[in-house]
């Protein structure tokens, strides 16, 4: 079976996070995308606070969509969250894993535990934004990884795992969970920007009214 895999803290979940999912799902021919909120994101200053309530959160958002999954694999781990675990544990289920990442976080592989070793678990699908001119897959990588890529034709390239490597452009929108977090502690509206049971979790709950919330 062909899986999508896309993590991050999710905090919170929001529209634009389920836009590209849906899109790479249906571009890759994937039977199911995983998301699998951190417990805690070696990149960001946030530490993933909310654990329980991103997952509930997410669970809401996937709702309806029978090919949207969520994972509480890495917050029941605990401590730091590297993608490299995750994966070798995914691959024990499934044989044709692909994990759904941006570009700019492609970029910053090198800063990832144990990077080199991510390519021979998992194939990538790098989302770009359409407007934007990224370079090609090899000016990305550090050369560790590039002297192993095989160019494919059409900007895919081959690690010599065997896994694979595409660019593809998703629909580009001006949210982030940034915002929706600065929007709810200046008491404005998130409607349309979240789905609807997400919003009402957030409401019921009071959540993100403080900073300290993002910790």
């Amino acid at each position: 079976m062909a899986t999508g895999v896309f993590g991050g803290t999710f905090n919170p979940v929001h529209v634009g996070h389920l836009r590209v999912a849906e899109e790479i799902r249906e571009d890759f021919h994937l039977d199911s995308v995983y998301f699998i909120p951190s417990h805690v994101p070696p990149h960001k200053e946030a530490a993933g606070g909310l654990p329980g309530e991103r997952l509930r959160m997410l669970k809401a958002a996937v709702r309806g969509n029978a090919s949207f999954k969520v994972s509480d694999m890495e917050i029941r781990r605990g401590g730091v969250s590297y993608t490299i675990d995750t994966l070798k544990r995914l691959e024990r289920r499934f044989d044709d894993i692909h994990f759904i990442i941006g570009v700019d976080a492609f970029r910053q592989i090198d800063t990832w535990h144990h990077y080199e070793e991510l390519f021979y678990h998992t194939g990538f699908i790098v989302m770009t934004r359409p407007a934007s001119l990224p370079a090609d897959i090899p000016e990305m990588v550090p050369e560790a990884v590039r002297v192993k890529l095989t160019a494919l034709g059409d900007g895919v390239y081959r690690h010599e795992s065997g896994k694979k490597i595409y660019l593809r452009a998703v629909t580009q929108m001006d949210i982030s969970s940034t915002k929706v977090r600065d929007l709810l502690r200046g008491e404005r509206s998130i409607r349309y920007l979240v789905p609807p049971g997400v919003e009402k979790i957030i409401i019921e709950r009071g959540l993100y009214r403080s900073s300290d919330e993002t910790r």
